[in-house]
C-alpha cells in the first residue's frame, strides 16, 4: 500500500523566496528520495542562474555584457535564449517591456526570474517528477494535480481577491504593492501608474510572467493586449480600481 509522501524546500534566491512542494507516493520510500535529489538539482540551477545573469553582481555574464566586456559570439547559449525572448516582448509590447533602460544599463530581471523558474520545473519533469507546485515569490508553476493559488489584493496585504485552480500551467502577478513602482514603461522611463496589479495565467512560467510584466507597463491597454495574447487569460485591477477578468480565468470553485 502506497504512502504519501512529501517533500518540501524553501530558499531565498534572486531576492525573493522560492518554494518547493513535491507530492510522491511509494510504499518504500524511493519516489520521495528520488524527489529530494531532483528538489537539490532545482535549487542548485536557480542559484546558477542567479550567480550568472544578477545584473547586481558584478562578475555575472549580464554584468560584463552590460560593460561591454563580452562579444555576442562570447555569450552562453542561455542568455542568447533570454535576451531573444527579451526582443520578443519589447516588440511585441511596442517597446513598454524594455530591458535596456538610459541610466539602468542591461537588466534582464523581467525575464530571468521565469524563464529559470520555468526550465527548474522542466528539469523536475525531466527526473520524473509529475506532482509538484514551484512558487517563486508568489509567481506560480505546477504540474500533476490542480493547485490552489491565492492573488494578493493589490492595496489589502491580509486580503486575497482571487483564488484559482491550476493544473500544469502557471501563474504570475506584476503590482505595485510588494516594490512600488519598480516596473517602468520601457516607451517613457517612468514608472508603470496605470494598473494596481494584472495576473496571467499561461501554459509556462516564461509566458505569464514576461506576459503580466510587458502588460503592467503598457498600462490600462495592457490588458486587452494580454487577453489577446493565445493561451492567457488575466484578472487585472485598474488604476480606478476597476476589475477585469477573462472568462477562462481559472477561479476555483
Amino acid at each position: 500500500m502506497s504512502t504519501a509522501q512529501e517533500v518540501r524546500r524553501v530558499e531565498h534566491i534572486m531576492g525573493l523566496p522560492i518554494s518547493l512542494r513535491i507530492d510522491a507516493a511509494d510504499s518504500d520510500g524511493g519516489a520521495s528520495v528520488a524527489a529530494s535529489v531532483a528538489a537539490d538539482r532545482v535549487f542548485a540551477w536557480l542559484r546558477e542562474v542567479d550567480a550568472r545573469f544578477s545584473p547586481f553582481i558584478a562578475d555575472s555574464e549580464v554584468s560584463r555584457l552590460g560593460r561591454g566586456e563580452l562579444e555576442p559570439h562570447e555569450l552562453s547559449p542561455d542568455l542568447v535564449e533570454v535576451l531573444a525572448l527579451c526582443e520578443e516582448y519589447r516588440v511585441a509590447s511596442g517597446g513598454a517591456f524594455q530591458v535596456r533602460l538610459p541610466g539602468r544599463g542591461l537588466d534582464p530581471c523581467a525575464m530571468v526570474k521565469g524563464w529559470a523558474v520555468q526550465r527548474a520545473a522542466e528539469l523536475l519533469l525531466a527526473e520524473g517528477v509529475t506532482t509538484f507546485c514551484l512558487n517563486a515569490g508568489g509567481d506560480v508553476v505546477s504540474a500533476g494535480r490542480p493547485w490552489r493559488v491565492g492573488v494578493r489584493h493589490p492595496e489589502q496585504a491580509d486580503r486575497l481577491c482571487a483564488v484559482l485552480e491550476i493544473t500544469d500551467g502557471a501563474v504570475a502577478t506584476s503590482g505595485r504593492y510588494e516594490r512600488g513602482d519598480h516596473i517602468l514603461d520601457g516607451r517613457t522611463g517612468r514608472p508603470a501608474t496605470g494598473l494596481l496589479s494584472l495576473t496571467v495565467v499561461a501554459p509556462s512560467l516564461t509566458e505569464a510572467d514576461a506576459t503580466a510584466t510587458a502588460a503592467f507597463a503598457m498600462g490600462a491597454d495592457g490588458i486587452d493586449w494580454a487577453a489577446a495574447r493565445e493561451g492567457c487569460e488575466v484578472f487585472a485591477v485598474d488604476a480606478e480600481r476597476r476589475v477585469f477578468r477573462t472568462s477562462g480565468f481559472p477561479v476555483a470553485a
